[in-house]
Protein backbone atom coordinates (compact mmCIF):
# COMPACT_ATOMS: atom_id res chain seq x y z
CA UNK A 1 0.00 0.00 0.00
CA UNK A 2 0.99 3.47 -0.84
CA UNK A 3 1.91 6.28 1.60
CA UNK A 4 1.31 8.79 -0.74
CA UNK A 5 -2.62 10.09 -0.86
CA UNK A 6 -4.35 11.70 -3.39
CA UNK A 7 -4.95 14.89 -1.88
CA UNK A 8 -7.47 16.97 -3.96
CA UNK A 9 -7.01 20.84 -5.09
CA UNK A 10 -9.66 21.86 -3.06
CA UNK A 11 -8.19 20.15 -0.16
CA UNK A 12 -4.80 22.04 -0.86
CA UNK A 13 -6.06 24.77 -1.33
CA UNK A 14 -7.81 25.25 2.04
CA UNK A 15 -4.36 24.27 3.70
CA UNK A 16 -2.76 27.26 1.77
CA UNK A 17 -5.51 29.68 2.75
CA UNK A 18 -5.97 28.73 6.51
CA UNK A 19 -1.93 28.76 6.83
CA UNK A 20 -1.81 32.25 4.76
CA UNK A 21 -4.21 33.27 7.13
CA UNK A 22 -2.09 32.60 10.09
CA UNK A 23 0.83 33.59 8.95
CA UNK A 24 -0.61 37.03 7.59
CA UNK A 25 -2.15 37.43 10.91
CA UNK A 26 1.27 36.60 12.74
CA UNK A 27 2.88 38.96 10.87
CA UNK A 28 0.58 42.25 10.86
CA UNK A 29 0.51 41.25 14.92
CA UNK A 30 4.28 42.21 14.86
CA UNK A 31 4.09 44.90 12.45
CA UNK A 32 1.97 46.24 14.62
CA UNK A 33 3.83 45.80 17.59
CA UNK A 34 7.27 47.62 16.07
CA UNK A 35 4.92 50.65 15.63
CA UNK A 36 3.16 50.61 12.12
CA UNK A 37 -0.75 50.69 11.57
CA UNK A 38 -0.37 48.28 8.44
CA UNK A 39 1.71 46.18 6.36
CA UNK A 40 1.02 48.44 3.86
CA UNK A 41 2.77 51.34 6.01
CA UNK A 42 5.84 49.32 6.99
CA UNK A 43 6.00 47.78 3.07
CA UNK A 44 6.02 51.17 1.81
CA UNK A 45 9.18 51.93 4.35
CA UNK A 46 10.93 48.78 3.53
CA UNK A 47 10.89 49.18 -0.49
CA UNK A 48 12.43 52.82 -0.06
CA UNK A 49 15.13 51.20 1.85
CA UNK A 50 15.65 48.62 -0.38
CA UNK A 51 15.44 50.48 -3.64
CA UNK A 52 16.19 53.98 -2.98
CA UNK A 53 13.49 56.84 -4.10
CA UNK A 54 10.46 55.44 -6.18
CA UNK A 55 8.01 57.21 -8.52
CA UNK A 56 4.89 56.81 -6.29
CA UNK A 57 2.74 54.76 -9.15
CA UNK A 58 6.02 52.36 -9.04
CA UNK A 59 5.56 51.90 -4.85
CA UNK A 60 1.69 50.58 -5.50
CA UNK A 61 2.88 47.96 -8.93
CA UNK A 62 6.15 46.51 -6.62
CA UNK A 63 3.02 46.24 -3.70
CA UNK A 64 0.33 45.07 -5.30
CA UNK A 65 -1.84 47.81 -3.68
CA UNK A 66 -4.67 49.10 -5.31
CA UNK A 67 -3.89 53.45 -5.96
CA UNK A 68 -5.97 54.37 -2.91
CA UNK A 69 -4.56 52.19 -0.66
CA UNK A 70 -1.16 52.62 -1.85
CA UNK A 71 -1.34 56.70 -1.41
CA UNK A 72 -3.24 56.18 1.60
CA UNK A 73 -0.10 54.20 3.21
CA UNK A 74 2.24 57.03 1.51
CA UNK A 75 -0.11 60.01 3.07
CA UNK A 76 0.77 58.20 6.72
CA UNK A 77 4.27 57.91 6.37
CA UNK A 78 4.62 61.48 5.28
CA UNK A 79 2.33 62.42 8.27
CA UNK A 80 4.36 61.00 9.86
CA UNK A 81 7.86 62.49 8.72
CA UNK A 82 9.10 59.08 7.31
CA UNK A 83 9.04 60.06 3.69
CA UNK A 84 8.61 62.96 1.58
CA UNK A 85 7.30 63.89 -1.95
CA UNK A 86 9.21 65.84 -4.56
CA UNK A 87 8.12 66.69 -7.91
CA UNK A 88 10.75 64.71 -10.57
CA UNK A 89 13.12 67.57 -12.08
CA UNK A 90 12.81 66.03 -15.58
CA UNK A 91 9.38 64.90 -15.34
CA UNK A 92 7.25 66.96 -13.79
CA UNK A 93 4.00 64.58 -13.60
CA UNK A 94 6.05 61.87 -11.72
CA UNK A 95 6.55 62.34 -7.85
CA UNK A 96 8.82 60.24 -6.25
CA UNK A 97 8.88 59.22 -2.80
CA UNK A 98 12.19 59.30 -0.67
CA UNK A 99 12.78 58.01 3.09
CA UNK A 100 13.62 61.02 5.09
CA UNK A 101 16.14 60.37 8.29
CA UNK A 102 13.68 59.35 11.02
CA UNK A 103 12.23 57.20 8.36
CA UNK A 104 15.66 55.20 7.51
CA UNK A 105 16.19 54.80 11.30
CA UNK A 106 12.24 53.40 12.08
CA UNK A 107 12.84 50.92 8.93
CA UNK A 108 16.41 50.02 10.03
CA UNK A 109 15.28 48.99 13.65
CA UNK A 110 12.30 47.74 12.59
CA UNK A 111 13.03 45.42 9.87
CA UNK A 112 15.61 43.95 11.72
CA UNK A 113 13.06 42.92 14.80
CA UNK A 114 10.45 42.15 12.44
CA UNK A 115 13.17 39.65 10.34
CA UNK A 116 14.00 37.85 13.47
CA UNK A 117 10.18 37.56 14.01
CA UNK A 118 9.92 35.92 10.16
CA UNK A 119 12.70 33.62 10.87
CA UNK A 120 11.44 32.36 14.42
CA UNK A 121 8.27 31.91 12.41
CA UNK A 122 9.97 29.72 9.76
CA UNK A 123 12.20 27.74 12.04
CA UNK A 124 10.15 25.04 12.11
CA UNK A 125 11.30 23.99 9.05
CA UNK A 126 14.55 22.57 8.24
CA UNK A 127 16.76 23.78 5.67
CA UNK A 128 15.96 21.35 3.11
CA UNK A 129 11.94 22.15 4.13
CA UNK A 130 12.46 25.47 3.61
CA UNK A 131 14.13 25.03 0.32
CA UNK A 132 11.67 22.98 -0.58
CA UNK A 133 8.58 25.00 0.58
CA UNK A 134 9.87 28.39 -1.38
CA UNK A 135 10.07 25.86 -4.60
CA UNK A 136 6.99 24.76 -4.27
CA UNK A 137 5.10 28.04 -3.27
CA UNK A 138 6.86 29.50 -6.66
CA UNK A 139 5.54 26.87 -8.58
CA UNK A 140 2.02 27.08 -7.36
CA UNK A 141 2.07 30.83 -7.59
CA UNK A 142 3.17 30.74 -11.52
CA UNK A 143 0.74 28.19 -12.42
CA UNK A 144 -2.09 30.56 -11.24
CA UNK A 145 -0.65 33.44 -12.93
CA UNK A 146 -0.63 31.26 -16.21
CA UNK A 147 -4.45 30.47 -15.62
CA UNK A 148 -5.56 33.94 -14.99
CA UNK A 149 -4.53 34.80 -18.30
Amino acid sequence: MSTTQNIKGEHLFLVLYKASKAVETYDSRSIKELGFSSLSDFAVLELLKAKGPQPVNTIGQSMMLTSGSMTTAIDRAQKSGHVTRERDPDDGRVVNVALTDKGRDAIDSAFETHASNLERLFSILSKEEKTEFARLMKKVGKAAEALNF
